[in-house]
């Protein structure tokens, strides 16, 4: 008390904070209670007779006020929300979420875009050239619901099923496992690459889909499947002579020239195997698979990975040890292929 004489003596309010109390004073009443907190003669603080001190009425009412607006605002502007995308039809709905995927997963910055609707797919071109979004209604009806008659085969991703659209046109959808290590990213790369790459021993994407939880890539049909089909079938084998061997061989060897010289991109694929050449009905190869795949700058002869990806049979050993790729790594690769042997 003898500090409030020399500090707050003359005020009309004031507050005293101390380590072990607070003394606060007014010339007005501050509180609920009618008995005084503080003896005026005896400076020592009392308890009110009436329970604690408690906010007044209007107090408590205005935060009670601005609770339930804090509450009720956001919960009203979400129903508003729901209500609008609800109101929306179903298909364009899906349309506008497969469009949206389709422009994330290619990032494509064109000011120019037309969309069109054809054979249950929607079409997205620019000058980068046409890729297409199917729906998931469309894939399930091409290959039966994936079912089991349609399976083609399994790789290290996914299942892969044959289908047919409403044209007739034949396709072979590959869709990415649960489970899968290919995620999200490795899809967009294979997306992204393949929409750019045009040689004939290079499978062509048709189109992809996003929808549902469901990734998706749709491929042209190659009648005679993978070439681990035939190398690795003691029946199958014997159909490979030599000639179909040598067409083989050198199939292989223009793609990756293509994607390692031609192509306006430089592409190190890093899992060239068997089963990711496919063989069309004249036993023409294509390569496949590039969501693994690296681009190199024009003058970029090596790069160097933490995270090693491929098949270790097929793998270069300064790529397997030390994560270091190159042209190279692939042509290793391409000479692993058992294709010599008669």
């Amino acid at each position: 008390m003898e500090r409030t004489k020399t500090c707050c003596g003359h005020s009309v309010g004031w507050r005293l904070l101390a380590p072990t109390c607070t003394i606060r004073y007014e010339k007005d009443i501050f509180y609920d209670s009618l008995e005084p907190l503080v003896s005026p003669n005896t400076s020592k603080p009392i308890l009110p007779s009436k329970g604690p001190i408690l906010p007044s009425k209007d107090n408590r009412n205005r935060t009670a006020k601005l609770l339930i607006l804090h509450m009720v605002i956001p919960i009203a502007v979400f129903m508003l929300f729901c209500l609008i995308w609800s109101a929306q039809p179903k298909e364009r709905r899906n349309q506008g979420e497969q469009l949206t995927n389709l422009i994330q997963v290619n990032n494509l910055k064109s000011s120019s875009r037309s969309y069109f609707k054809d054979q249950g797919m929607i079409a997205l071109e620019d000058n980068k050239g046409e890729i297409q979004c199917f729906s998931l209604s469309t894939i399930k009806v091409a290959t039966n619901s994936f079912s089991d008659d349609t399976k083609l085969g399994e790789g290290g991703f996914g299942p892969v099923f044959k289908g047919k659209l409403n044209n007739g046109k034949e396709i072979a959808v590959k869709r990415l496992s649960f489970k899968s290590r290919q995620g999200i990213e490795e899809f967009k790369n294979e997306v992204t690459l393949i929409a750019k790459l045009q040689h004939k021993n290079l499978v062509r994407l048709l189109g992809c889909c996003l929808d549902r939880n469901e990734k998706l890539l749709v491929y042209e049909y190659m009648a005679n499947t993978g070439l681990d089909a035939f190398l690795f079938d003691q029946n199958k084998r014997g159909k490979l002579d030599w000639p179909k061997r040598e067409k083989i061989i050198n199939g292989i060897a223009r793609g990756l020239s293509y994607l390692h010289e031609d192509s306006r991109l430089k592409i190190i694929h890093r899992d060239l195997k068997a089963s990711n050449v496919l063989l069309d009905q004249d036993m023409n190869p294509k390569i496949s698979d590039f969501g693994t795949a690296r681009i190199f700058y024009s003058d970029q002869i090596e790069a160097s990975t933490e995270r090693v990806v491929g098949t270790y049979g097929y793998m270069a050993p300064e790529y397997a040890l030390e994560g270091s790729f190159s042209v190279k790594s692939d042509v290793y690769s391409f000479g692993r292929l058992p294709l010599r042997e008669i």
